[in-house]
C-alpha cells in the first residue's frame, strides 16, 4: 500500500488543519462554558453568603433591641429597688429615733419613781404625806399641800416596797 503524495498531504492537511481548527473551537467553547458555569456557581454562592450575611444582621439587631429591652426592665428594677431601700432607711431611722425617745421616756420615768418611793404611805388618809413636784431630771421639790381630811380609816397596813 503505497501512499501517493497527494494522499498524505490530504491527510495531513485534514489532521493539520480541520482537526486544530475544531479542536481550537472546541476548546474555546468548552473553556467559556466553564467560565459561565463557574461565575454562575460563584453568583450563587455569593447569594446565598449575602443571604447568611443579612440574616446574621437581622439575628443580631433582634438580640441587641432584647438586650436594651431587658437593660431597661433591670434600671428600673434597679431604681425601685433602691427607692425601696431608702423608704426602709428612712422607717428603721425614724423607729431607732422613736426607740431611744421611749427609752429616756423609761428612765425619765424610773428617775420619778424612785424620787417618789420616799415618800409612799399605805395609809389613805396619811397626815405624814408631802406633795412633791419631780422634774423631768428627776429633782423633787417640795410642793406646798392643800388636803381634805377623809373620815377614811386611818389604820390601813402601809405598803410593802417589794410589791413595788
Amino acid at each position: 500500500m503505497e501512499f501517493s503524495l497527494d494522499t498524505i498531504i490530504s491527510i495531513v492537511t485534514l489532521l493539520v488543519g480541520g482537526g486544530s481548527l475544531g479542536g481550537i473551537l472546541v476548546w474555546r467553547y468548552t473553556r467559556r462554558k466553564a467560565a459561565a458555569e463557574a461565575e454562575q456557581a460563584e453568583n450563587t454562592a455569593t447569594k446565598e453568603v449575602q443571604d447568611v450575611y443579612q440574616q446574621l444582621i437581622a439575628d443580631v439587631k433582634a438580640d441587641r433591641n432584647e438586650q436594651r429591652t431587658y437593660i431597661e426592665e433591670l434600671k428600673s428594677d434597679r431604681q425601685h429597688l433602691r427607692q425601696e431601700r431608702d423608704e426602709l432607711r428612712d422607717r428603721i431611722d425614724k423607729t431607732d429615733e422613736t426607740v431611744r425617745d421611749l427609752q429616756r421616756e423609761v428612765a425619765r420615768n424610773g428617775r420619778m419613781v424612785e424620787g417618789m418611793r420616799p415618800f409612799i404611805c399605805g395609809r389613805i388618809g396619811c397626815e405624814d404625806r408631802k406633795p412633791v413636784i419631780i422634774s423631768a431630771d428627776g429633782e423633787v421639790k417640795t410642793k406646798k399641800a392643800s388636803r381634805k381630811k377623809t373620815d377614811e380609816p386611818k389604820d390601813i397596813e402601809p405598803l410593802d416596797m417589794k410589791d413595788m
